[in-house]
């Protein structure tokens, strides 16, 4: 029973923190002031959950990890934020289907495991549902291929963050070799707010009053994202420990198909037929390569 309650809840809400990154990106919020708010409201109810539990790993790998996924972590949802700026949600979410085309390919380089025939299957689900989340009708009139889809700079920005955030996956799982899931959440969230500060320094144009005001300005709707991110990061870390990651990637998925719902609703975002079919075949194909593909 608490695992389907967490994997229902990881399942919400990874598309209801997307809608509101984007509604804050929409109101001028800068991406990197979108996930410094959201590591600095998280490590305020991190720190004394930390202090209140005495928990302190023993082991300096913990740290070696938990900085290294701090920095993929910022900089991935940096990219994802910039992305819901440049394009909808329901074009968005289902891309993530990806992150298992990408873990096979990892598999075949880095351990040569090959893929078995329904990995192959797999993937090419995600490209016929890739295909049917390209917008045809421009395209048609012109009789070029629906190709347009990898053209967009959203999706070329979620590409890029979703292979940080594959990458950050594998060092969380290392981390949490040392430290358990609830330890490893709170140090997940205050170890981002260094890197935050960083790259808002490097990066951000506008004098840090600007942001900050915005920021004042939708303290609510960043509140409620600090929530759900914390949600979402703590279910997946629980549900790691309680369920093999094939299995929890499969079922992860399925928050595609409320992205697309989502980006309808609150977005008025179009194409809703053509995208949900195209979520429910990439979804499928995700499900095939996490669950049969190795």
């Amino acid at each position: 029973m608490l695992t389907t309650l967490l994997v229902a809840a990881r399942i919400v809400s990874n598309p209801v923190s997307n809608v509101l990154q984007k509604q804050l990106a929409h109101r001028g919020v800068h991406p990197i002031a979108v996930i410094g708010s959201t590591h600095l409201l998280l490590t305020l109810l991190a720190i004394p959950w930390w202090l209140a539990s005495g928990e302190h790993p023993a082991s300096p790998a913990f740290w070696g990890n938990l900085v290294l996924c701090a920095a993929l972590a910022v900089a991935s949802n940096v990219l994802l934020v910039a992305a819901l700026r440049e394009a909808d949600l329901s074009l968005l979410g289902p891309i993530n289907a990806y992150k298992a085309v990408l873990s096979l390919g990892l598999g075949m380089v880095v351990l040569g495991e090959m893929p078995t025939l329904y990995g192959v299957a797999g993937v090419g689900l995600i490209l016929v549902g890739s295909y049917r989340l390209s917008d045809p009708p421009a395209m048609e009139a012109s009789g070029r291929r629906p190709n347009g889809l990898w053209r967009n700079r959203g999706v070329q920005l979620r590409l890029a963050a979703l292979g940080l955030s594959a990458t950050e996956a594998v060092y969380l799982k290392r981390a949490m070799q040392s430290g358990s899931p609830s330890l490893t959440l709170a140090a997940w969230a205050v170890a981002g707010v260094p890197f935050a500060v960083l790259a808002g320094w490097l990066w951000i144009r506008t004098p840090a009053g600007t942001q900050m005001s915005a920021v004042r300005g939708n303290l609510g709707t960043c509140v409620a994202l600090a929530l759900t991110t914390g949600l979402m990061q703590g279910t997946t870390l629980f549900t790691f420990n309680r369920l093999p990651v094939g299995y929890s990637l499969a079922l992860f998925q399925t928050s595609a198909l409320l992205s697309v719902l989502l980006g309808h609703q609150f977005f008025r975002e179009g194409q809703l037929a053509r995208r949900l079919t195209g979520s429910l075949l990439m979804v499928a194909g995700a499900a095939m390569i996490a669950l049969l593909g190795r």
